[in-house]
């Protein structure tokens, strides 16, 4: 049985998870980092979504984002080490951002229990698994079975999304150049997906109208296995409300939520994107 002050919990700040959890919660987050031109800014300690978003309209260059340095890590890890019996850290997809890799790197580097999961998505569903994990704590389940239901996670995670932005998921390297030039020329929305920690294309759409009616069937799809989902958002907060609103009516049995993507991910997928997320059951 572990207790509180067992176990300290280390994510990225791609997880989205509310300032209250985090200071509740023995949470240690490391910030990604957004870089307009000469200007560095660490993911919610320097900038917040409500800051982007207005930034990223009137900025004339994409910005670009930047992973943890190791030493961080490694600093962090040292300063656990004294507190804490054991670490758990889930982070954003490791096919999208080196994070996991330098938080792995740290850990062995330093003589304290780690383990380190790849959570193979990001935003939503990322923050879900932390919270997941410390309601596992929270009912006294040991270390060894926390980390076992935590490591079946990555891959019943799901997000579904319309990017706003075709170029900044190009740019960022998230979809190919062919997958760009198709969206751009005939005008198509696309909705992308992750799929075993990357972001693929998954269908094209021809209106904005459709596009909601497509993620809601992918969803009715897989309700049965859903209890709670949220939408996704970059700055488009009443568009996501009135989906909320739309989908808790539809699907009285699930839980929804609205959540804005972080800094981070909407410098990739740009203002504008909607989505869908949640973990199957």
């Amino acid at each position: 049985m572990t207790t509180l002050n067992d176990i300290a919990w280390v994510t990225d700040s791609t997880s989205g998870l509310t300032e209250e959890f985090i200071k509740n919660n023995h949470i240690y987050v490391v910030p990604l980092s957004i870089i307009f031109g000469e200007e560095s800014y660490l993911e919610g300690v320097d900038i917040t979504a409500e800051d982007f978003y207005p930034k990223l309209a009137a900025s004339k260059v994409l910005p670009k984002t930047s992973q943890p340095a190791i030493g961080e890590f490694v600093e962090l890890y040292q300063k656990l080490k004294e507190q804490y019996k054991h670490a758990i850290a889930i982070h954003a997809s490791s096919a999208l951002t080196g994070t996991f890799q330098s938080s792995v790197a740290a850990s062995s580097m330093v003589d304290f229990k780690v383990d380190v999961i790849d959570s193979k998505i990001g935003s939503y569903p990322l923050g879900r698994m932390v919270e997941k994990g410390v309601e596992l704590q929270k009912q006294g389940k040991s270390y060894t079975e926390i980390v076992s239901y935590l490591k079946t996670l990555p891959d019943k995670a799901n997000l579904y999304m319309a990017p706003g932005s075709l170029e900044q998921l190009h740019k960022g390297g998230r979809l190919s150049t062919t997958q760009v030039i198709i969206g751009s020329l005939i005008k198509l929305k696309l909705i992308v997906r992750f799929d075993d920690g990357k972001v693929v294309l998954f269908d094209k759409i021809r209106t904005e109208k459709k596009v909601k009616e497509r993620l809601f069937q992918i969803l009715e799809e897989a309700s049965s296995n859903i209890k709670e989902a949220s939408v996704i958002h970059g700055n488009v907060k009443d568009l996501a409300e009135t989906w909320r609103a739309e989908l808790q009516q539809r699907f009285p049995e699930i839980s929804f939520t609205t959540t804005t993507f972080s800094p981070v991910a909407g410098t990739h997928t740009g203002q504008g994107t909607i989505g869908l997320a949640w973990i199957n059951e």
